[in-house]
């Protein structure tokens, strides 16, 4: 995401530059004091995040919650004014003006409505997988997968979750699965009020989760005072004290007379952190979460990152696969029935069910938010999903 907000940032400031130099050339002290300040206004993120680096010894949620409202102004300051200094740039015609300003209006509009409704706008999506290796036992097996609560970033967290809990209870799930980042930087985002809200989930058989790469405490600075170990093993306590099933590189079976499913849980590696939006990722040693696991059961796995899925597939016939970790980069337009994102660009699979030769993957495009407090056009999913024996 950042490399997309730099090209932004470097593309904004030419423009910027075309249209002061077309109207304050000759007057080159005004030039350089408004050009100055367009482009300091264009460094935003990058001089906050600068700052952040060079003078904090430690990276608090409450840091991550002022630079969301500073990407935020970023979208409004910079991002929207981008059609009004092209337009500004390539002509000194008021109709083109017009235009210029109409769209930087309209570009403030969506991102205020991105932040005001869509934010909190929760979809649920509803989605079939059919196959003949399901027990007729578990046929209309009902499973609610969330993603990517990123606790420590919610504007009302004790609010919100408790409103995804009345959504999810009023499906009447068999079985709730969470895949990963339940919170964003550190385990104390999970206070006892949140731990309340996240006591509301219902379900008949049992809550899994498993652990994402916010979780493992990779972006806290001061990993002295807490280490990722500690914050880890915190952060996987206080999720079992509210009766989740936490799966650490393990299968549990649900059981439905003499029929079961697997449920398989594959915790985010370490290793990956450096290339977790990466499609070529190094071998971590996936054959030891399957060895043991019996073949021929059907087989639900949840797996963070998407781009596991082939890897998961060359070791074990997993059934049904559930993701997160993309959030569709929380931009998405839809065209007729075409989702656009820029998370296309750079991941394979970024959103929605894939299939291949029976094998099925859902991406899941998580609740919460990382960089910005928007979600323009993403917005936060909970998924149902049906398990039906195909005939």
């Amino acid at each position: 995401m950042i490399w997309i907000i730099a090209l932004c940032s470097i593309v904004i400031a030419g423009l910027d530059y075309l249209a002061t130099r077309k109207f304050l050339f000759e007057r080159q002290k005004l030039f350089k004091w408004v050009l100055g300040a367009l482009w300091a206004i264009d460094a935003m993120p990058f001089i906050f995040s600068l700052g952040c680096f060079l003078f904090t010894s430690d990276n608090p949620t409450e840091l991550h919650i002022i630079s969301g409202w500073i990407s935020f102004a970023y979208m409004i300051l910079v991002i929207s004014h981008a059609p009004l200094s092209l337009c500004f740039a390539m002509s000194r015609r008021v109709w083109l003006w017009v235009i210029g300003g109409v769209a930087m209006v309209g570009a403030m509009a969506i991102f205020v409505y991105s932040m005001v409704v869509t934010l909190t706008d929760y979809e649920v999506r509803r989605v079939v997988i059919e196959s003949a290796e399901l027990p007729a036992s578990f046929d209309g097996y009902r499973i609610v997968q969330l993603s990517d609560l990123h606790i420590g970033t919610l504007l009302e967290p004790e609010e919100e979750i408790a409103e995804i809990a009345e959504i999810c209870n009023s499906l009447q799930p068999d079985m709730v699965a969470f895949t990963g980042d339940l919170v964003n930087i550190r385990y104390s985002e999970l206070t006892d009020r949140v731990c309340e809200a996240l006591k509301k989930f219902q379900y008949k058989d049992s809550f899994y989760s498993i652990i994402g790469n916010h979780d493992l405490g990779g972006y806290i600075k001061d990993s002295i005072s807490l280490t990722q170990e500690v914050n880890t093993e915190r952060l996987l306590s206080r999720e079992r004290a509210l009766g989740w099933s936490v799966l650490d590189n393990q299968t549990e079976y649900i059981k439905r007379g003499g029929d079961s499913i697997a449920i398989t849980g594959i915790s985010f590696p370490k290793i990956l952190h450096e290339d977790r939006h990466s499609s070529r990722l190094p071998d971590i040693g996936l054959d030891r979460v399957y060895r043991d696991v019996e073949k021929g059961v059907f087989n639900i796995t949840l797996c963070h990152i998407p781009q596991l899925w082939e890897d998961i597939l060359a070791l074990h016939p997993v059934n049904l696969t559930l993701s997160g970790h993309v959030h569709a980069m929380q931009m998405v337009l839809k065209v007729s029935n075409m989702r656009i994102s820029p998370s296309r660009i750079q991941y394979k699979r970024w959103s929605g069910l894939y299939e291949e030769q029976g094998h099925y993957l859902y991406i899941n495009d998580g609740i919460g938010y990382v960089m910005y407090p928007m979600r323009v056009g993403a917005r936060p999913e909970i998924t149902v999903f049906e398990l039906r024996v195909r005939k």
